[in-house]
């Protein structure tokens, strides 16, 4: 299978636009932009998270324990862009949010889950992080949206 191929193949695959974020070791926040979240369960509430292994995030999210999701509405496209660079501290002069886990979360997201790790599972070049769901909250808005290899709305 051709890899280019393959991007622009799941590219037509329209996905909602998420931070995924944590805490390191000594207690500073990271976080990162992900379109590859999955519910997997609901009973017991299950999700994945995949990260890339070249991240240097990875570490931190392997095990920090909890991690958080917020899900991003439409008007929050720049915080999407922020969190998808690398090598800078996506958290810096930024509020968040403590959740219930102490993880941190985005303000005026759609929603937030809250995680526990209970697995990870090398998968080619990612790590899949699945964890059980032990806090969720949901708020209204337009969710963010990306297909075609570019940020979209609902009509």
């Amino acid at each position: 299978m051709d890899s280019i191929l393959f991007r622009r193949a799941c590219a037509q695959f329209a996905t909602g636009v998420a931070i995924a974020s944590a805490f390191d070791s000594q207690g500073l926040p990271h976080g990162m932009t992900i379109n590859s979240f999955t519910a997997v369960s609901l009973d017991p509430p299950l999700v994945l998270i995949s990260v890339d292994r070249t991240s240097n995030l990875l570490p931190i999210f392997e095990h920090c324990g909890h991690y958080g999701l917020s899900f991003l509405g439409l008007h929050q496209q720049g915080l999407s862009s922020r969190f998808a660079q690398r090598g800078q501290d996506r958290f810096d002069g930024m509020a968040w949010l403590a959740g219930v886990t102490g993880v941190p979360l985005i303000p005026e997201a759609l929603a937030h889950l809250q995680c526990r790790i209970i697995n990870t599972v090398p998968a080619g070049d990612h790590t899949l992080l699945i964890a059980e769901v032990v806090s969720a909250d949901i708020h209204s808005g337009t969710p963010l949206l990306f297909f075609g290899s570019g940020y979209r709305r609902l009509e």
